[in-house]
């Protein structure tokens, strides 16, 4: 699909809410709603978004979280039942544009700001919770659709029906799907994130200090 119908279909925030589990209380901001006109993007997050979990889902790295409608689509099918734009966690769900595919460090301007593709979403056991399936994570990762997590470059305001225009790709081939593929499936591909120097500190000091650490899922 051609990059100039790439729009974004919902912006969606949400706060923390608290609910309980078999095992605890768990406070969680996955729960995303489409909201009704234009919504500022500035600092670290879009006004009226909020993580509960500020060390794993928020900060200037993962300020706002794209998630294709396509991708919402092959879960359909998967859970077996309609999912309405934010099901996953997202600020934005984009259409005509594939975020997996996207480079890291590719800028988008959407409305009056500019976002950059900074690293895809590594899922937790909330997102299971969500859904109330408690295979989704592993679902998750086997099918490499995570969405990509973008920092505000340039503050402006975003809302529905909002074109994504790529007003520029770096010279490299790391995309989302790579980084997370790299990071959750197969590690050899690790030697390959380094060529993307647009990737956060946290990714750069994995790569460099401890690329062979496993990985669990609660």
């Amino acid at each position: 699909m051609s990059a100039a119908v790439a729009r974004v279909l919902s912006v969606n925030v949400g706060s923390p809410r608290t609910f309980e589990t078999a095992r605890r209380a768990v406070t969680s901001g996955i729960w995303k709603s489409p909201v009704v006109g234009r919504v500022r993007a500035r600092g670290v997050n879009l006004d009226g978004d909020a993580p509960a979990d500020r060390v794993n889902h928020g900060g200037p790295h993962k300020a706002i979280y794209a998630y294709a409608t396509e991708d919402l689509a092959f879960w359909e099918h998967h859970l077996g039942r309609q999912l309405e734009p934010g099901a996953f966690g997202e600020n934005l769900t984009t259409v005509g544009i594939d975020p997996n595919a996207a480079l890291i460090g590719e800028r988008w301007a959407i409305g009056s700001s500019v976002l950059e593709v900074s690293e895809p979403r590594s899922p937790c056991y909330k997102l299971g919770l969500r859904h109330a399936d408690p295979t989704l994570v592993r679902a998750f990762v086997a099918a490499q659709r995570p969405g990509a997590y973008l920092r505000i470059i340039q503050a402006g305001d975003i809302g529905a029906g909002d074109s994504i225009e790529v007003v520029w790709r770096p010279d490299h081939d790391v995309t989302i799907c790579l980084a997370f593929q790299a990071w959750l499936v197969d590690r050899s591909l690790v030697s390959r994130l380094r060529r993307a120097p647009q990737l956060p500190p946290a990714w750069k000091h994995w790569i460099d200090a401890d690329p062979e650490r496993p990985v669990t899922f609660e």
